[in-house]
């Protein structure tokens, strides 16, 4: 069939959809919403068969649905219905829920339901949760609605009537009075469920440091006390502010300007800069002891027999400048420990989307900046392809793109679970590249499809990165089954009776070629044209990566010449 996927934002949801019906030989066309004129223009154009919406924020206009069928994902059980579902599910302690997908009519989320998909709701994130056990939800139950369309005798059922016994709740948006902290009277928990259900949209407003600031993100801190309301601490780039009970990281913040521009969502050290009180740094043990508890920290090491397990976990996926050397530094660390397989990631969200686009546009100098991280980046994948005593594996949890799934090519293999969307690509952001991927990526999958990936862009699903080689290993998992089934695979690794001979070839093959060609070379012919696309004014890459930060459109000159 012929799908028109229409989506307000090209999200983690939609490109993984996008990536599932081509594996399944779907004809798959993107239109983003919010231009009726546009879609009218796409529909008319492309005649599609069905119009999915895995993610919108606005109406499909009446003249769409009523002559053609238009099914939408929504992120919530049969019944539940408003544009909140999720948020309100997690500020809830909710521990089950679902994903349901229902046909377009006037009343929002009330048309015939098509196909459901129950999932769990652990204590994470809402992001994290949307990305892995809500879009597994959304993927099972959106694939099985577009097989029933397909078959043309499936007939949806009608939210009335015979055969109905879910409870309908309409519910509206959830506001930020609803949302806002008391930091004198709710517990640790509470405080933490408001922070999960705003995570990375829209944020928990409140106030800090004299202003006004939205806080993404949260974590529980089981030693440190204070008085309520109170920042009490930093740890690589959070802060740390007391509960009546407890206390909670907070990994970012974006400052709210009334009648100014949108704030950019920083590391929250980075955010307050000079209006952080001198707090102490209160650093996390890299390899903590059992005895530790679960102390929250964004890089973690630990060991199983011959196995060295280096977790990182940075939000959305970026890596600044000091996460780049931070890591480096842990993974300096792990090279030196006596084990002959080390596994790199293994978490259950995203691996690394590559640089720091927020923490770059916020910069005095932003061109300055990109050149910092991307030589961080770059010596921290220098460190993983000249790792030549052991076997590096890549455990992808979540989804990787550009740089970060340039860091993952570096390993000797590549795991992945089945949920996960990679993006080996830098074009839509208007750069060419580096993270060593003209050595890394013609490596895996040759040059003629090295070529396509980066000059098409599209996301792969993870069947399909394993068919052409990108990657080794698909694990058919989920989120929370992915580590610990890495781990295990990677101790029969270690124990097999042929990875000592694997070390000692991974060894003469890199010795060869570096005798062909030298890593430097490779680093400096994408340097410099990184260079000339960081420290140009009219380089594409600082107006697409402004629009992306600021969620702003994005300006057509600036898309046409990336």
């Amino acid at each position: 069939m012929r799908i028109l996927l229409l989506a307000s934002a090209f999200n983690s949801l939609s490109q993984r959809l996008h990536a599932e019906l081509r594996d399944r030989r779907h004809t798959v066309d993107l239109q983003l919403a919010g231009d009726d004129v546009e879609l009218r223009d796409s529909v008319r154009r492309l005649r599609p068969d069905l119009v999915l919406a895995p993610m919108l924020r606005t109406a499909i206009p009446r003249d769409i649905w009523t002559r053609l069928t238009c099914l939408i994902v929504h992120p919530g059980p049969p019944g539940d219905r408003g544009p909140s579902s999720l948020d309100r599910a997690i500020q809830e302690g909710r521990t089950e829920w679902g994903v349901t997908v229902l046909q377009a009519e006037a009343e929002m989320d009330a048309g015939p339901v098509w196909a459901w998909a129950p999932c769990l709701l652990p204590e994470y994130g809402k992001s994290d949760l949307y990305r892995n056990e809500v879009a597994d939800a959304a993927v099972a139950a959106a694939l099985l609605a577009v097989e029933r369309f397909a078959s043309g005798t499936y007939p949806p059922q009608k939210q009335s009537g015979p055969g109905w016994s879910a409870t309908v709740r309409t519910r509206p948006v959830l506001r930020q009075e609803e949302r806002r902290i008391d930091w004198t009277a709710e517990p640790t928990e509470a405080v933490l469920r408001r922070l999960r259900a705003a995570d990375s949209r829209p944020g928990v407003l409140d106030r800090l440091c004299g202003g006004e600031w939205y806080l993404h993100g949260g974590h529980r801190e089981p030693v440190l006390r204070g008085a309520p309301g109170e920042l009490l601490a930093t740890r690589a780039g959070a802060v740390c502010r007391a509960t009546v009970d407890g206390a909670v990281w907070i990994p970012e913040l974006r400052r709210r300007t009334p009648g100014g521009p949108a704030g950019v969502k920083l590391p929250a050290a980075t955010a307050l800069g000079g209006l952080l009180p001198a707090l102490p740094e209160v650093p996390a043990p890299l390899m903590p002891e059992e005895q530790d508890g679960p102390v929250w920290s964004d890089i973690r090491y630990r060991e199983a027999g011959p196995v060295g397990l280096l977790r990182f976990s940075f939000p959305g996926g970026a890596m600044s400048t000091g996460h780049c050397r931070r890591l480096l530094a842990a993974y300096r660390f792990a090279a030196a420990r006596p084990t002959s397989v080390l596994v790199l990631g293994g978490g259950r969200d995203f691996f690394s989307n590559g640089i720091h686009l927020n923490v770059i546009e916020a910069a005095p100098d932003p061109a300055t900046e990109s050149w910092d991280n991307i030589t961080a980046m770059d010596e921290l994948v220098d460190a993983v392809l000249t790792t030549t005593d052991r076997l590096v594996v890549a455990a992808i949890g979540g989804n990787a793109a550009a740089g970060g799934m340039m860091l993952a090519l570096a390993a000797d293999e590549v795991w992945c679970r089945g949920g996960s969307v990679l993006n080996p690509h830098y074009r839509l952001m208007g750069l060419y590249g580096s993270e060593y991927w003209t050595y890394t990526l013609p490596r895996r999958v040759g040059p003629a499809a090295a070529e396509r990936l980066t000059h098409q862009a599209l996301p792969l699903s993870a069947a399909t990165a394993e068919r052409i080689g990108l990657v080794d290993r698909v694990l058919g998992c989920g989120p929370e089954e992915f580590a610990p089934g890495a781990a295990h695979l990677a101790g029969l690794l270690a124990a097999s009776p042929t990875t000592q001979q694997r070390i000692a070839a991974k060894k003469a093959a890199r010795e060869a070629d570096e005798r062909a060609k030298p890593l430097d070379a490779y680093r400096e012919e994408e340097l410099a044209v990184m260079h000339r696309q960081f420290f140009t004014p009219e380089s594409p890459y600082h107006a697409l990566r402004s629009a992306f930060v600021r969620k702003r459109p994005v300006a057509t000159g600036a898309a046409a010449r990336a």
